[in-house]
């Protein structure tokens, strides 16, 4: 009987999150080539196939793609500085320190696995931002806030961008509502806050008007 077989040749290995197990997996990156056998004999080429994604647990096999997934480690390493660099950007647009806003900065911080975080650390690179004069949370000039957003743009997006495309809704949105309420927790927002947060709804791939839901709602009582 003549049939069509693959040898399989590994070219590459490692980590990644397999979507049929739910997990981190390790995997085998391989390339093949089909064969047509008869009675068990290669006779005759077919071309070469993949590469593939083989799971070490499960044996599934996936497009390269996958790898573009980031691992249960690196998704939460992402999401853990994303809120850290929204956190401090909401703070030196604030330009304030009142205990109130601080403790509710930390504790966020905290939440999202920076355990150690304190309030003097987010308190001296709050400084840090709002001093840099590419950074300032209020400038007088309007070349400067030009600038100042422009660069608040840029490290909002540097943060967000690997980790949004693997975000579901409900996440990009708890991201701008944690930031939110580091912002109202010493009081209503203020002009240069509201454009910190319309920035970083921007960076999350959030509309406008939803920017605008979340940061009203956010007010609200819980």
């Amino acid at each position: 009987m003549a049939h069509v077989r693959t040898s399989w040749t590994t070219v590459g290995d490692g980590e990644f999150f397999c979507p049929d197990c739910g997990g981190d997996r390790n995997y085998l990156r391989r390339t093949g080539r089909r064969r047509l056998t008869f009675l068990g004999v290669p006779v005759l080429g077919r071309g070469g196939t993949g590469p593939v994604v083989e799971c070490g647990s499960c044996e599934g096999r996936f497009g390269p793609e996958v790898l573009d997934h980031p691992t249960t480690h690196r998704f939460g390493a992402l999401l853990r500085d994303a809120v850290h660099t929204v956190v401090v950007a909401v703070l030196a647009a604030g330009g304030t320190a009142s205990r109130t806003t601080m403790e509710t900065a930390a504790a966020t911080v905290r939440a999202a696995g920076f355990e150690d975080c304190g309030e003097d650390q987010l308190y001296m690179l709050m400084r840090a931002l709002s001093e840099d004069p590419g950074s300032a949370a209020c400038p007088d000039d309007p070349a400067e806030a030009e600038t100042a957003a422009l660069t608040l743009a840029i490290e909002l997006h540097e943060s967000i961008d690997p980790l949004a495309p693997h975000l579901a809704p409900v996440g990009r949105e708890t991201i701008l509502l944690q930031g939110a309420r580091v912002a109202l927790a010493d009081g209503p927002y203020t002009a240069a806050e509201r454009d910190a947060l319309e920035l970083v709804g921007t960076a999350l791939t959030l509309e406008a008007h939803e920017v605008t839901r979340l940061l009203e709602e956010a007010r609200m009582p819980s």
